[in-house]
């Protein structure tokens, strides 16, 4: 994934043999760190390149080039490296300050470090951040997490057993593969390292609500004010990691590019991710003027109706000064009981921009559902391993036809011109249930003129958790509405059965174009079947009225969702 942004970095091919250099590293504890250091010819001192990955990476040849050398870090406790992995936890923190240092001052270095990062590797740069890390010029971050537990584990609170169970997988493997090494270094290496792979199982299931555990997993600040490039997707499933660390850091020159990560790049846009960073990496560490930091500090590409097309190039780019995009509008849909006549659910509802005078309540049964039908996600991550060409021949496996019949609809009327869509959003909803815990999880759609819905959204949310801290919360600057809500996730407030509560429900970041002649619907159906459901009830919506059950939706500068529904809203 990092060849072409080397071969870039490298500025073509290469001119003399590329060599791989392994060596051991001590931390300041006493335990070792395999580590190895890539670059052409002599590996002379030049600028270094640092990741820190758990998945044992085999740095390094193809990673360097006559401008940078590279150095890939096996994390303490995973790959070949010994000591007891931490989950990311303030050890790792603690390493990777020592061999930062370490790294300044060898002889293949020239005194400035970048740092590179993707998914893990990413998160273990942003939970290192509040620490003043040695030589370190610039990052480039794709993916990664803000929050370990609000960004993968935990969204809304609710468990997502299946990225936790692979990335366990991922880590745990190759660490386990690498005992023979291990022994003959330290033959009490292993319990440690074994012991420490169980913790981080177990970890999770220690740890349900955001306690000092992950606390100390997530970012802390910026003590360096590093520029940092962040590259995301818009269907990635840490998506909100990158938009949120973006806005945490943008005062330091962060910028923002979203074109895909986990969640696979569009056709035409091959390249962008690598080339962007090059730059990015040419000009905070080699100090060429190329003009990077002066371009655009947010770019999107934005779907054209769903993940598929997206995939196969069917994008819409948009650019803007910040994220949110500056005069980003969150208009009002109420959810309301009248018959849409488009859907196959229990209710078959509709999305009206005014809001319906009577109140009225609509239930479903919380059904766990499909994820390929309501979890773009965790679809997204695993969708090079076949799924994107089984949903290419089945395109009902990843349409929301499956997912709604059982659950609540409200859809709006057909568009009478185009609306592009980006931002936070988020689902206001007036809910009781039979059960002290539930969870909601709601769908957005962009439903074709052929009545199919194809998911773009997803927002989730465990009832236990019905409170947020409006200080943390975005705001529409014009309304004043809660448009992303920051939620409190420390501890359980478990609803009285049958009460109802008022309940911000937070959608993951949304970038699509809406066509002329389309629809937008949500659905309220059961948790997805990659996630670990809280247990069936009867959850009961209630719509209309005064404060009635809404959905805040972000519209970009030059498109107007009234407008565009007319007469329909």
């Amino acid at each position: 994934m990092l060849v072409a942004l080397v071969a870039t970095l490298a500025g073509g091919p290469a001119h003399a043999a590329q060599v791989t250099r392994s060596q051991r590293f001590v931390a300041s504890d006493g335990v070792s760190l395999q580590t190895y250091v890539g670059g052409e010819g002599s590996l002379q001192p030049r600028p270094v390149i640092v990741e820190f990955s758990p998945y044992r990476p085999g740095c390094c040849p193809e990673y360097a080039g006559p401008g940078y050398n590279y150095l890939q870090v096996h994390i303490r406790g995973t790959g070949d490296s010994d000591g007891r992995f931490d989950s990311l936890g303030d050890r790792t923190q603690a390493d990777v300050v020592e061999v930062l240092q370490w790294a300044c001052h060898q002889p293949w270095s020239n005194g400035t470090l970048g740092v590179f990062g993707f998914s893990a590797s990413a998160i273990t740069f942003y939970n290192s951040l509040h620490l003043a890390l040695p030589c370190v010029k610039a990052a480039v971050m794709w993916s990664g997490t803000d929050e370990l537990y609000r960004d993968l584990l935990f969204p809304g609170g609710i468990p997502n057993s299946i990225p936790g169970v692979g990335v366990l997988g991922l880590i745990g493997g190759p660490a386990l593969a690498a005992t023979p090494g291990r022994l003959r270094r330290d033959p009490t290496a292993t319990a440690s390292t074994v012991g420490g792979l169980a913790d981080a199982g177990t970890g999770a299931l220690n740890h349900q609500s955001l306690d000092s555990y992950w606390r100390e997993r997530g970012m802390r600040g910026d003590v360096n004010h590093l520029p940092i490039l962040m590259v995301d997707g818009f269907f990635d499933v840490e998506s909100r990691g990158a938009f949120q660390a973006y806005q945490a850091l943008r005062d330091d020159g962060a910028h923002l590019l979203v074109v895909g990560a986990h969640d696979g790049v569009p056709a035409g846009a091959e390249g962008v991710r690598d080339a962007e960073g090059a730059a990015w990496f040419d000009h905070y560490l080699r100090g060429i003027a190329n003009g990077i930091e002066a371009t655009a500090r947010v770019k999107l590409w934005l779907s054209d109706g769903d993940r598929e097309d997206d995939l196969a190039g069917a994008f819409v780019r948009y650019d803007g000064g910040d994220w949110p995009i500056p005069g980003t509008r969150w208009e009002s849909l109420a959810l309301d009981a009248t018959r849409s006549g488009t859907a196959h659910s229990l209710n078959d509802g509709s999305l009206s921009s005014t809001a319906p005078g009577a109140r009225t309540t609509q239930s479903y049964l919380t059904i766990p559902s499909v994820p390929s039908a309501s979890d773009q996600p965790n679809t997204a991550i695993v969708g090079p391993n076949g799924v994107n060409a089984l949903a290419e021949a089945v395109p009902l496996l990843t349409e929301t036809t499956l997912a709604e019949p059982l659950g609540l609809s409200y859809t709006s009327g057909p568009l009478s011109s185009a609306v592009l869509a980006a931002g936070p959003m988020t689902l206001e909803l007036l809910l009781s249930s039979t059960a002290s815990e539930s969870d909601v999880w709601a769908v957005i759609s962009d439903v074709s003129p052929d009545g199919v819905p194809h998911p773009v959204a997803t927002g989730r949310l465990r009832t236990s958790y019905p409170l947020i801290d409006a200080a943390r919360s975005l705001r529409d600057p014009q309304t004043g509405d809660i448009v992303q809500p920051y939620g409190i996730y420390a501890s359980k407030t478990p609803g009285s059965i049958g009460t109802q509560r008022r309940y911000f429900v937070e959608f993951w970041p949304i970038g699509n174009r809406f066509k002329a002649g389309h629809r937008i619907r949500l659905d309220i159906v059961g948790v997805s079947l990659a996630s670990t459901p809280a247990g069936v009830a009867i959850n009961t919506v209630a719509v209309g009225g005064p404060g009635g059950s809404r959905l805040l939706f972000p519209v970009l500068p030059g498109s107007s969702l009234s407008t565009a529904l007319g007469s329909y809203g």
